[in-house]
């Protein structure tokens, strides 16, 4: 996917965190899609810095950033959305393009991708980007409202109440 299309992926999939988070039409709901969608378009901008400095998709394009993006808030209290962008990053990369990332480098160097990307180039990027953020936004929206309340339903079960 071009640089164009992570930072929409990662705007739309920001303001629709925050909506999903806080779906109250207010001025709390505008604050958490700030909150959310400034970290998030600043971690899918992150994996491309490999463009200037190592192999591109796969210096900055791989699990060990990923978990380290993770990781940083627990040690450091701050980037907490970050990681969000960086994923989203890898998915476009993977789901959106032809050439996939190379997950286990520095360990390995293939790339894995999807048999159903476009071209970064291509006229259709910028739909494949669209249905993207939409499949994340949907899982996101499971995540958010249906795994709590399945789980809560599975503990009741197990408990007998």
């Amino acid at each position: 996917m071009n640089k164009r299309g992570h930072v929409l992926n990662a705007v739309l999939l920001g303001v629709g965190l925050g909506i999903l988070l806080e779906p109250t039409a207010d001025e709390r709901m505008i604050a958490t899609i700030v909150m959310i969608a400034v970290p998030v378009t600043l971690g899918a901008m992150v994996p491309d810095i490999d463009t200037e400095f190592g192999r591109h998709r796969k210096t900055l394009h791989n699990l060990p950033v990923l978990v380290g993006f993770v990781a940083f808030p627990y040690f450091f209290g701050n980037l907490e959305y970050v990681w969000i962008g960086v994923l989203t990053h890898y998915v476009l990369d993977v789901a959106g393009s032809r050439r996939g990332i190379a997950l286990f480098y520095p360990l390995s160097s293939s790339e894995y991708g999807l048999p159903l990307g476009v071209p970064v180039s291509s006229s259709r990027a910028g739909i494949v980007t669209i249905a993207i953020t939409t499949l994340e936004l949907a899982l996101a929206g499971l995540l958010i409202y249906s795994v709590p309340q399945w789980g809560l339903e599975l503990g009741r079960q197990a408990l007998g109440i």
